[in-house]
């Protein structure tokens, strides 16, 4: 990939991008004394509210074999801007790629037909980690598998200089995020209020009544108010905030395993007054820990049952059982082979170039050049079970080299994307630090979005891993609606 370097607020030859204009002369204005301020009371909120993450490094929620260190995400001042015009690209490639997607999923589980006409080999599915054989023939709502879906996005320049948008990765079992989204959006518009009044930005506040749209629109039961809860691992897992604020602002219950049961094969919670029947459960636990009986025996985390009344189509889960086996990285380099094959259309969104290392000619090639490479786990999460080949040493090189080479098909590689960076308010004042972005996508009657997403930014000083399990923060994404394309309007006053 091009060695350029890339700037969402910031061109080459130092101006500033247009729908970045009126927030740089408004930011001009401020000093550091107020920056310095603001930062402190987004801190002292956050910690207030709870809004924490536990590090386990799991990518899926609901894994607890490992003990967690509480931390407070940090949150950055500076917001990402993106115009209207490029969120309607972004908008159209994620509703493609997540419809290609669940078209697969349903195939895998069911005809098969893209590994019979060669498209994939059978062996990357049905000895994939993630594939559930129990899956085989169920029938699920609008064969909809990933109802809620983050799309890992990152822009570096192309050999024009030219920020170009890639998918990283996708992210369908259990994504997380979205609560920081929201909370990020508030946080901005507490400190900063007279920005979203000069600013048409576009809303994400939204997104609870989205997704209790989406989770009822998936429910098996034909009940104008089919009940909807949230299964959580439970206080001591990673995502426990987003799985209580979820549920609050959704106005369902949060429960845990032990708060349902199985009788008649129907799924009921305990309540205060007496068993009631659910139908749909947005669960943040894994495949593993859902159900006893069907999977982990030591599970306590799950409900004993569930998988035969989900399979009887009397419970929705949302996210399906058996997603991961569209999300794993060795499946990934598929994904453009997918959209054309199940909808007939060119990807509008591109893959990151990627080296399988299962392939004889992609492992020569990776180990021959693993210092100008990033090279993955398949199964790998969290920024973990990578090697940033020029940010390491021989050593690290050589040890990850024996590692490929012992199990070369569980490896892929990609070039060094140069990330776009955004100016990001650090302790040493506005530098710039690269970021991603992931939106998420919800798949119910039809396929829908907010306008945004959680962009993530790496805040060591030249890194290129943003999650927050590796030191990385978050900022506000700014959407501009249609007719805002500069940010303040010159005619309006500064603040």
């Amino acid at each position: 990939m091009s060695r350029l370097k890339f700037d969402e607020m910031n061109t080459a030859d130092s101006g500033v991008r247009e729908h970045y204009q009126g927030y740089q002369r408004w930011l001009a204005r401020q000093t550091a004394t107020v920056m310095q301020a603001r930062r402190a009371e987004a801190e002292m909120i956050f910690r207030r509210v709870g809004i924490t993450f536990a590090v386990y490094g799991d990518k899926d929620d609901g894994n607890l074999d490992t003990g967690g260190t509480e931390r407070l995400i940090p949150f950055d001042l500076i917001p990402r801007i993106i115009p209207a015009h490029e969120w309607k690209k972004l908008e159209l490639g994620l509703v493609q790629r997540v419809t290609a997607l669940n078209r697969f999923i349903h195939d895998v589980y069911h005809g098969q037909e893209i590994v019979k006409a060669g498209v994939i080999p059978s062996e990357q599915i049905f000895q994939n980690a993630q594939f559930r054989p129990e899956m085989m023939g169920v029938k699920v709502p609008g064969n909809i598998y990933s109802h809620i879906s983050g799309i890992d996005i990152v822009r570096a320049p192309n050999a024009q200089g030219e920020g170009e948008y890639y998918v990283l990765e996708d992210n369908l079992r259990v994504p997380s995020g979205v609560s920081y989204m929201l909370e990020d959006r508030k946080m901005m518009m507490r400190l900063f209020p007279d920005l979203f009044s000069e600013n048409r930005v576009a809303p994400v506040a939204h997104y609870p009544d989205l997704l209790l749209e989406t989770l009822r629109a998936n429910s098996p039961a034909h009940r104008a108010e089919p009940t909807v809860v949230v299964l959580t691992p439970g206080m001591y897992n990673a995502a426990y905030f987003e799985h209580a604020f979820l549920a609050q602002q959704m106005g369902v219950e949060l429960v845990e395993g032990q708060d349902l049961f199985v009788k008649d094969n129907f799924v009921y919670m305990r309540t205060t007054r007496g068993p009631k029947r659910v139908d749909v459960i947005y669960r943040r636990v894994d495949d593993d820990f859902l159900d006893p009986l069907a999977f982990r025996p030591t599970s306590t985390l799950g409900c004993a049952g569930l998988l035969n009344v989900y399979r009887s189509g009397n419970v929705a889960l949302c996210n399906a059982i058996g997603t991961g086996v569209a999300d794993d990285k060795s499946i990934y380099p598929y994904v453009p082979k997918m959209i054309e094959f199940y909808l007939g259309e060119k990807p509008i969104l591109n893959n990151v170039p990627t080296y399988m290392c299962r392939n004889p000619e992609d492992l020569k090639y990776t180990l021959a050049h693993m210092k100008d490479l990033v090279i993955k786990e398949v199964h790998g999460a969290g920024g973990y079970g990578m090697l940033v080949g020029p940010a390491s040493t021989k050593a690290e090189i050589e040890d990850f080299r024996k590692a490929v080479l012992a199990n070369p098909a569980g490896y892929i590689a990609q070039p060094t994307l140069s990330l776009s960076t955004c100016p990001t308010y650090v302790d040493s004042g506005i530098a710039p630090r690269h970021i991603d972005l992931r939106p998420f996508v919800l798949s119910g009657k039809t396929v829908q979005m907010v306008p945004g997403g959680l962009t993530r930014v790496a805040l060591k000083d030249g890194s290129l891993v943003v999650n927050s399990s590796q030191g990385g923060g978050t900022k506000d994404t700014w959407v501009l609606e249609d007719g805002d394309t500069s940010g303040l309007s010159p005619s309006q006053p500064l603040a």
